[in-house]
């Protein structure tokens, strides 16, 4: 392990890293792939959360336990005890990146351009079954729903609820994100070259950040969000000073990098929720039988490909969802096929799945071949690699392929692919649930085309149960018919660890949507 690292950092010299030692009171950070835009309601993105929790805040924060909801542009709240109206009283110090106040008129524009069908968010669901958001006065927001949605003040920390400025959006049109934005966080807009970096600069006025830092104020002057798609690039990196932090660590590295203490400092999540799935397109050709689906399970060697690819920074994932997560149920988990690649063939026998010639199944003039997309990055590739010889041994084929993360996201939109594989967040599990499984969700991000009726009832009864029980009863529910059906292949459970340059002190991994660096508040260089 020792000697790989060592090569891996040797492998590129400090010329052709990053070109120049990073900047004086600039941070660096490196990432492996970007986002498409940085459109708060348009994006689901961890790229995009990254730098928008930088450039924008949101009515209220998460805590290192990623389960405490504190204060954000809202300084308090009430909720009324039907569980349908909830009143933030908004801050009265905030001003934009342009220096224009912040009031509540502002809160109800972003709402409802969320909400707007026009803005064809992917996440509209997540503000919750709104009936109205009304501005009571400059600094008091009403934000009323039809029923009651338990998990509201969680899906307004999320970047998706980022309060964003009205005449910038209708100045940039489709373009804001893209050309420019303005929001009330501790970073500005500077510049975006796509695939390449984005910069941002600190927000002069700035000092209302979440009472979770010992700084409500940025400590440095600017922040460069680059672009390396190469693992050995960026650890040369942070070792010659060209950059200074990065979450994208290849995993053959962390135990390596956790010992370089005179080197490299390096932070972790143990509250964290970030798995790897492959779902199917269940109403396309071969995915469209539940004996494949079942197959695919059976036949993949989770252990072998986390081991593989994750080298122990990772755990395979033997159920949707980790069994830490609130409204987690084993009775589902149990229904997650085990890896036994014999009897994935007894299963495609059975359902009348014959070996072809070629070595992949035939049913009815049907080859048991698919496609699967998913955004190009080292560990995507290793996985679906794997998974490819694991199916091939059982008489399926796969084919791969692979998108940049610029246009990957529209491509996984579309109804082109039978299977995909991406990673994703969640704290509970009513939220992962709703958002990948809820009918209403097609084609995006309920890529599976998941519609079942009695999994949107499990769905909607556990977002608007006020009792725990009935609650908890609902969400299982959910779990159940997804897991009975193989709607995914659970692949893994990663862990989350930041590396950084010894310049940097400060920087402690969050987590929230998978994003280490949140606001970054408490960061400074001394050199």
């Amino acid at each position: 392990m020792k000697q790989l690292l060592a090569a891996a950092l040797l492998a590129v010299s400090a010329g052709t890293a990053l070109a120049q030692p990073a900047p004086r009171n600039t941070l660096v950070v490196l990432r492996e792939i970007d986002a498409d835009n940085y459109d708060p309601p348009r994006s689901t993105a961890r790229a995009a959360g990254e730098s928008l929790y930088m450039m924008s805040d949101t009515l209220v924060s998460l805590d290192w336990d990623m389960k405490t909801v504190k204060p954000g542009l809202a300084e308090r709240w009430e909720v009324s005890p039907d569980g349908r109206t909830y009143t933030f009283h908004l801050r009265r110090d905030v001003t934009f990146c342009d220096g224009k106040p912040f009031t509540a008129r502002d809160v109800v524009y972003t709402i409802n351009r969320w909400l707007d069908p026009a803005t064809r968010s992917p996440v509209r669901w997540r503000a919750g079954p709104v009936k109205e958001v009304r501005a009571v006065d400059d600094h008091t927001v009403e934000y009323e729903l039809n029923e009651p949605y338990g998990e509201l003040l969680y899906q307004l920390s999320l970047f998706f609820a980022s309060i964003v400025d009205q005449a910038t959006v209708e100045k940039l049109g489709a373009n804001f994100g893209v050309q420019g934005f303005n929001g009330t966080g501790p970073y500005c807009w500077t510049s975006w070259t796509p695939r390449q970096e984005l910069v941002l600069t600190r927000h002069p006025n700035y000092r209302w950040g979440p009472p979770i830092y010992r700084n409500p104020s940025p400590q440095v002057e600017r922040v460069i969000w680059r672009v390396v798609p190469e693992s050995q690039t960026r650890l040369a990196a942070l070792q010659t000073g060209q950059a200074d932090a990065t979450q994208y660590i290849p995993p053959i590295a962390i135990n390596q990098l956790r010992q370089m203490t005179t080197m490299v400092r390096m932070s972790t999540q143990e509250n964290y929720f970030w798995d790897y799935f492959v779902g199917f397109k269940v109403d396309k050709p071969v995915m469209n039988d539940p004996a494949v689906r079942r197959a695919i399970n059976q036949a993949v060697n989770r252990a072998a490909i986390v081991q593989a690819v994750w080298f122990g920074s990772a755990v395979p994932a033997d159920s949707y969802l980790n069994p830490n997560t609130a409204g987690y149920d084993a009775e589902a988990a149990a229904l997650v096929p085990r890896y036994d690649p014999e009897a994935a063939k007894r299963t495609l026998d059975e359902a009348g799945w014959r070996m072809g010639p070629d070595n992949v199944r035939v049913k009815d003039g049907q080859r048991a071949s698919f496609l699967t997309y998913v955004i190009n990055t080292q560990q995507g590739r290793q996985v679906l690699e794997a998974m490819q010889a694991d199916l091939r041994r059982v008489g399926i084929e796969m084919k791969i392929q692979l998108w940049d993360a610029t246009v990957g996201w529209g491509r996984l939109a579309t109804q082109e692919f039978d299977a995909f594989m991406m990673s994703y967040p969640y704290v509970t599990a009513t939220d992962g649930f709703s958002l990948y499984f809820d009918s209403r969700n097609r084609p995006t991000p309920n890529r599976m085309n998941w519609s079942d009726p009695a999994t949107d009832r499990a769905l909607e009864q556990a977002k608007v149960a006020l009792d725990p029980a009935a609650r908890m009863a609902a969400i299982a529910e959910a779990q159940r018919l997804v897991a009975a059906a193989n709607v995914w292949l659970p692949v893994a459970r990663e862990q989350l660890w930041v590396a950084s340059s010894m310049r940097a002190e400060g920087i402690r991994a969050h987590g929230i949507y998978g994003v280490a660096l949140y606001k970054g508040l408490d960061i400074r260089l001394t050199r």
